[in-house]
């Protein structure tokens, strides 16, 4: 969200009229040819700049304007400041200036990459990139002197291939592969020349190069790499870690199977004192073609680097670097193994050694995840078991580092990318589910996305209830992990600070340490499935944790339980057997009032709910029978409608609709009987006119469901229509009473009814009631509703006669 007053500026932006941003223009132009730069001239240009940018749309700005930011875009003794400003406000503009910028690129470093900024911003195709392609290619090839391309090529070719892969040739291909091998092998290793001052008497003067060191502070004895330390660097260097840089997207680009360039390398442009420290094994691939060359050195690259990053580094931040170069490095080697298998087993005794160094180390769990890749994607190939590496990921990163957000994210995307084979060669992946749900309670606005993509890929039939219940515990989960690193914090005898989180925090808390809690926090913070659907004493663990339901992490996970409900029941409703839809049912039906007690939660979840109870009844009729016992408990308690009414309707609604014996034989008379004394009992509660009655707390709706019901049922069991048309009687009296017309509205009431006189009507015709109130499953093909020759048509004209207010067919 941006804040008030620059909300305004960026509107004011928007609706600035075409004539006063031509007249607005006009002046900046004039400000251009003046001598001197001002602040006027920056702040115009500024202006402009969040004009353009402003608007999802190119604002065209006048030509001569456009030639002259393009002039000083252009221009060496330009400041810097006004070229990022006009290299901005020339790519958010309208017309391109694509080719008028092409057409004489300059050699300063500098400028050429404001124009490439341009150029690959405002390119329709890859002929608008050629020119700056052809161009980058010739100062790649020839030797350039300090500050001209070079430095700033390679994250502008990286860019360009990125965006145009086919746009280099075979030839070129090989000619950046050899360039790519010079300065990833072959870089000085000798500081860079620093000036520095002879004193007061005497001018400045260059020291001699300095050796470069490691991170450990070690004179460097082997060749440069990222990882290697100095005060200032020459350009080979630079170029060196720019190609390592880019490294990973050139081999994922252009480095396949299949090369028919065999040609053999010439010697690389390197100085003799240089080549005389290579090895013989590098003297070697100079014979191999270009792209492989270039993969066998980037291979050597990367084993320096993971050598390199066992070093004690001296500084924090060489640190931190070290992790990114392992990170990279194993990345690299991944796709080099998997473009050339014969890498494989040169590469396994470096990433198990790695992995043997990195694993415990909390710090490296970022690591861990392109050396799982790396197992997943190659121990087969090398015959190396990987079930501890995969173990050890599932069980202890989610579980102790769930608060890193980066992490969350980069463990998700691992899973999503290796879904499918994670699935078949993973066994602990989907167990592991309890582990991976920790990453949502805690991280749930930024993973959403992600686990909505992930989720199915972790429903199996063995756990998919146990699943469900841990979705529907999403924000108790949150709520514990926020105990549990609270509880870390703090020590059970300093009570002053507990006392300073809050009230209910410290009694969560001083909970959550109990020994007599223990059992229910080790469950719902259990590390994998396996351990049983649920708990029995669910509701004191709501209970427990009431004073965390207004969390704001609590609330946020609440909300995407609804979301993840969805996905689960629209995946497991496509591969569930009979046993699984009777088990979800009673899943439904347990849970519907076992939820944690969090604003709008219980609601949002009751509607999923009801959603899929008419979706898995219909998939599965059969099921009302099978569970006859648990829904007619369900829908003979009153007490049900006033905490749940939605879900109870919907419950009424799937009874009446299928209780039938068109869908299973063994509805019988005694059943539907049964199930219509149950509804008959409860309608007749909930409607009684009494004196002392109160408003009726549930809506008009409800009342209808259940009419209907009834009406339903009594056709399937003809010797209930008497006893239902009498209770449909009573429904005007009881619609006109105070207390409903306090209630109820005066559209509610006549809805009310209409529909018992509707009712009343069909019943009267025991046959046609039967017809219309349950018609037979073909009803939902097209033909039933098209077809003037199907019974459908011809029964709902006949219907719609009966129901007539002066119709003849009614019976005196």
């Amino acid at each position: 969200m941006y804040a008030a007053a620059t909300e305004s500026l960026i509107k004011q932006a928007r609706e600035i009229k075409e004539e006063e941003l031509q007249r607005f223009c006009g002046r900046i132009f004039k400000l251009l040819h003046t001598k001197d730069i001002s602040g006027d001239t920056v702040d115009s240009l500024q202006r402009l700049n969040l004009i353009v940018s402003a608007t999802k749309y190119a604002r065209e700005l006048p030509s001569d304007l456009v030639m002259k930011l393009q002039t000083v875009l252009r221009s060496s003794s330009c400041p810097e400041q006004l070229q990022v400003l006009c290299s901005s406000i020339i790519r958010e503009s309208f017309p391109p200036s694509v080719h008028s910028l092409c057409s004489d690129l300059s050699h300063d470093s500098r400028i050429f990459s404001y124009v490439a900024s341009v150029v690959l911003t405002q390119a329709g195709n890859k002929e608008d990139v050629m020119p700056l392609c052809h161009h980058l290619l010739k100062s790649l090839e020839s030797r350039l002197s300090d500050g001209q391309i070079s430095r700033h090529a390679l994250p502008i070719l990286s860019k360009m291939i990125t965006v145009y892969p086919e746009i280099l040739t075979d030839d070129q291909v090989n000619l950046v592969s050899r360039k790519l091998v010079d300065w990833l092998r072959y870089a000085s290793m000798q500081q860079g020349a620093s000036m520095s001052s002879g004193g007061f008497f005497s001018g400045p003067r260059t020291r001699q190069p300095a050796p470069l060191t490691e991170v450990d502070g070690v004179v460097m004895g082997n060749f440069f790499t990222v990882l290697c330390v100095g005060q200032s660097y020459t350009e080979d260097q630079w170029m060196n870690m720019h190609t390592f840089s880019m490294i990973k997207s050139w081999l994922l680009t252009y480095d396949t199977d299949g090369t028919t360039n065999t040609e053999s390398d010439d010697r690389s442009e390197v100085d003799s004192s240089v080549m005389s420290m290579v090895s013989a094994t590098s003297s070697s691939s100079r014979l191999l073609p270009p792209k492989e060359r270039l993969r066998e050195k980037a291979f050597e690259y990367c084993q320096r680097l993971i050598e390199q990053s066992d070093r004690k580094a001296l500084k924090k931040t060489d640190t931190e670097l070290q992790k990114a170069c392992i990170v990279e490095s194993v990345s690299i080697m991944d796709i080099i193994c998997g473009e050339d298998p014969s890498y494989v087993y040169r590469a396994f005794p470096c990433i198990k050694a790695l992995y043997g160094r990195l694993n415990g180390d909390l710090t490296y769990a970022r690591a861990l995840l392109p050396i799982a890749q790396f197992y997943l994607n190659h121990s087969e190939t090398a015959a190396v078991d990987s079930e501890a590496v995969f173990c050890q990921l599932f069980s202890h990163c989610p579980a102790e580092q769930f608060n890193e957000p980066m992490l969350a994210f980069e463990f998700v995307q691992f899973c999503l990318l290796n879904a499918s084979v994670l699935q078949d060669r993973v066994a602990n992946y989907r167990q592991s589910f309890p582990n991976l749900l920790k990453f949502l309670a805690w991280n749930s606005s930024g993973l959403i996305a992600e686990f909505v993509e992930l989720l199915p890929s972790l429903i199996a039939p063995d756990t998919a209830i146990e699943l469900l219940h841990t979705i529907l515990d999403l924000p108790c989960l949150a709520a514990a992990l926020d105990l549990q690193q609270r509880s870390a914090c703090y020590h059970a005898s300093d009570r002053p600070t507990w006392d300073q989180q809050g009230e209910k925090v410290a009694a969560c808390l001083d909970a959550f340490r109990q020994p007599f809690y223990r059992g229910l926090f080790l469950y719902i913070l259990r590390p994998e499935a396996g351990t049983g659907d649920t708990i029995d004493r669910l509701k004191m663990l709501h209970e427990i944790l009431a004073d965390m339901a207004e969390s704001p992490r609590v609330v946020r996970c609440a909300q995407v339980v609804p979301v993840l409900l969805h996905v689960y029941f629209n995946t497991v409703t496509q591969k569930a057997d009979e046993k699984m839809m009777n088990q979800l049912l009673l899943v439904l039906l347990e849970r519907n009032s076992l939820l944690y007690n969090i604003k709008t939660f219980n609601v949002e979840v009751q509607k999923v709910f009801s959603a899929h109870l008419q979706a898995l009844c219909r998939l599965h009729p059969p099921l009302i029978v099978d569970q006859s016992r648990e829904i007619l408990e369900f829908a003979s308690s009153p007490a049900n409608i006033y905490s749940k009414e939605d879900f109870y309707t919907h419950v009424v609604w799937v009874i009446g609709e299928h209780l039938s014996v068109s869908y299973d034989p063994r509805c019988r008379v005694e059943l539907i009987t049964s199930f219509f004394e149950s509804l008959e009992a409860v309608l007749f509660e909930i409607t009684q006119v009494r004196q002392s009655a109160s408003p009726p707390r549930f809506s008009p709706r409800l009342i209808t469901v259940l009419m209907t019901t009834l009406a339903k049922l009594a056709t399937r069991s003809q010797d209930l229509i008497p006893r239902v048309s009498l209770c449909l009687s009573k429904m005007r009296t009881f619609a006109h009473s105070a207390p409903v017309m306090v209630c109820y509205s005066e559209e509610d009431t006549e809805e009310i009814i209409t529909r018992a006189h509707e009712l009343i009507n069909l019943l009267k015709l025991p046959n046609v009631a039967q017809f219309v109130l349950a018609p037979s499953a073909r009803g939902d093909g097209p033909r039933w509703h098209r077809d003037t020759n199907a019974s459908l048509p011809q029964g709902m004209r006949a219907v719609s006669g009966l129901l007539h207010r002066h119709s003849s067919f009614l019976p005196t």
